[in-house]
Formats: C-alpha cells, sequence, structure tokens
C-alpha cells in the first residue's frame, strides 16, 4: 500500500487548548503522525513518498474562497492587530445574533471557528495546504492504477465544512479527495466515516448530494463533541435524502455493538455500488483515548480493516482522529494490515 505523507505538518503546533478549564497541550499533535509513521516502518511499510504540489482550484471545489483567504491572512492579521499569541476565537454570532462577518480579526476568528479548542500558529496555513496535498496526491493513486492508498493527513479535516474551522480541522481532506474523484470521472463515492466523533465537516458539505454516500459511526451527539450534528434522523435533503447516515452510539460502546453498526453501514455501501470508498480513519474509537468513550481493543481495528477490505473498493484512507498516543500508530497500522490480509 502507498503512503503519502508530509513533513510539512510539523508546522502546526499549537502551544495551548482549552480542555475542561484548563490550558493544556493540545490533543492534536505533531507526535500523532511521528507514532503512526515509525510503526509503518517497523511493520515493513516503505512505499512511502511526499505529496504532489498544492491544487488550490481542487481546494475551491469544496470551501468557500473568503474562509480560504481567512485561513491564509488570518495568523499575519492577528499579529498586525498587536495579539502576542495564537489566534484563538473568543465570540461566536450565537442564537438571536446577526451572522454579519466583522472586520476585526478577534470576531473574524469567531465567525469561522465553530469551536474554541482550534488556534492558528504561524506555520498553520503551509501544514494545512500539505495536508490536502497528501490527499489529492493519494487519491489520483487510487483512482489511477492502484487498489489502496494512505493519506496520513495532519491536521485533519473531517469537522471542517465549507466555510468554518474546529475539532482541529482547517480544509476537509475527505471531501477534497471525493470530489476530485467525481470531477475526474466517478459517478458516486463513498465516504465511511470511523472517527469517534461525528464527521460534521463532511455531512454538512454533501447533505444535500446524491453523488456522495456519507456514513459515520459516532458517540451519541447529546454526549459527544461536536454535539450539535450527527443525529440519526439527519438524513440528508433534496437529491441527498437518504444518502446521509449516521449512527450515534452510547457511552462504553464496545466492538460488538460497533461492529454491527458498521456491518449495517456496509451494506448500505454495497447497495450503493460506488466508485470508490474513502475512509476518514480516526483511531479514538480505542478504549484509552483521552477524549471519546468507546472501549475497542488494538485488535477490533485488524477486525474492521478486513471488513472494508471485503467490500472491494478502491480504497483511499484519509487520517483523522486518534489521540491516546503510545497506541495511535498500533492502531492505524492494524487497520491497513486488516485491510491487507
Amino acid at each position: 500500500m502507498k503512503i503519502i505523507y508530509s513533513e510539512d505538518h510539523r508546522c502546526h503546533f499549537p502551544q495551548g487548548e482549552l480542555s475542561g478549564g484548563e490550558l493544556v497541550t493540545p490533543f492534536e499533535r505533531p507526535s500523532r503522525v511521528e507514532f503512526v509513521l515509525a510503526r509503518l516502518k517497523m511493520r515493513g511499510f516503505s512505499d512511502i513518498s511526499g505529496p504532489g504540489a498544492y491544487d488550490a482550484s481542487a481546494v475551491a471545489r469544496i470551501h468557500d474562497a473568503d474562509y480560504i483567504e481567512f485561513l491564509q491572512t488570518a495568523y499575519a492579521e492577528w499579529v498586525a492587530a498587536g495579539f502576542r499569541g495564537e489566534v484563538i476565537a473568543n465570540a461566536w454570532p450565537a442564537r438571536r445574533m446577526q451572522w454579519r462577518r466583522p472586520d476585526f480579526i478577534d470576531g473574524k476568528a469567531g465567525y469561522y471557528a465553530l469551536a474554541g479548542e482550534t488556534a492558528i500558529t504561524a506555520g498553520t496555513w503551509q501544514a494545512v495546504q500539505s495536508s490536502a496535498a497528501v490527499a489529492l496526491t493519494a487519491q489520483k493513486l487510487v483512482q489511477g492504477s492502484r487498489d489502496a492508498a494512505f493519506a496520513l493527513c495532519r491536521p485533519p479535516g473531517h469537522h471542517a465544512p465549507r466555510d468554518m474551522y474546529g475539532g482541529y480541522c482547517f480544509l476537509n481532506n475527505a471531501a477534497i479527495a471525493a470530489q476530485a474523484f467525481l470531477d475526474r470521472g466517478a459517478q458516486r463515492i463513498a465516504i465511511l466515516d470511523v472517527d469517534f466523533h461525528h464527521g460534521n465537516g463532511t455531512q454538512d458539505i454533501f447533505y444535500d448530494r446524491g453523488d456522495v454516500l456519507f456514513l459515520s459511526l459516532h458517540g451519541e451527539p447529546k454526549q459527544a463533541y461536536p454535539y450539535f450534528l450527527g443525529y440519526e434522523d439527519e438524513r440528508g435533503s433534496g437529491e441527498g435524502e437518504g444518502f446521509n447516515v449516521n449512527y450515534a452510539l452510547p457511552r462504553g460502546t464496545e466492538y460488538a455493538q460497533w461492529s454491527a453498526a458498521l456491518e449495517n453501514a456496509c451494506g448500505r455501501i454495497e447497495a450503493y455500488g460506488p466508485d470508490a470508498l474513502i475512509i476518514s480513519l480516526g483511531v479514538d474509537t480505542f478504549k484509552k483515548d483521552p477524549i471519546s468513550f468507546f472501549k475497542l481493543e488494538s485488535e477490533d481495528f485488524t477486525r474492521y480493516g478486513a471488513r472494508i477490505a471485503a467490500l472491494k473498493r478502491p480504497t483511499l484512507f484519509v487520517m483523522e482522529g486518534g489521540y491516546a498516543i503510545d497506541e495511535i500508530g498500533i492502531n492505524t497500522v492494524n487497520v491497513l494490515e486488516g485491510f491487507l490480509g
């Protein structure tokens, strides 16, 4: 399996995240990718290379132009305003407020942020571009001659809608890759999101479309981030009616219950008959993950990798979450090894 990876991910390393009322080292940090990369090499995955050039036109097919411009300029505007720290949103347009974009960067950050845990640093845009380039490079391989490829993306992307960032996500790598498949001749794409947290950004982007089937297995949103999307009655709208499928699972979910939802999702994918399958691969369903509440064991990741392989579709794995740092490499590579048999 070909792995695409960029060292530019290290350019994004915020120094603080507000969690549980404390300022902590962000759970989404460069070492996540380093542990995955080390495990890949230890297990004999040697076909690892860097991405092609960043394709701005492909990103613009998914994200709004004003939002992309904001990501490019936010840190410079922040510094020019006299702020000394990282860009962290402090105010949001809440219920009964006007959704008008402020001119001042402090307000502008809140306009585009969907949550306050995600900071923008001097190197964030460089890392964000490289992450999108990783996904697009791997996508080309799958649509070309490869049965499967792994885009080792960082920052992740599935929480990012067209015009917002949050949940550690800025550009939606899986959505960008899905659109690239379609633009290059595919008719139907399925995205299976196995991250613990609901892929709210991906759902939002494709909610009214029938050419992308989106399925997400995640923590019950009354109990789990992002809280305000991911309920099972969200089924799509217009041409997308029935093409959005959420499996909201309770606290303490173990593999038997989780895999039953996966089996249902796989049946839907088989019935849909996609030209390619994208896996938003978050491994924060692991029992030791610090910000999640499922109870999957490391061997369960191997088992569900094999189930995904049984779909027999060209498959693109796109890295999303997973914050149990010591085991993130084991669990990620277990999925890939299970897929490869």
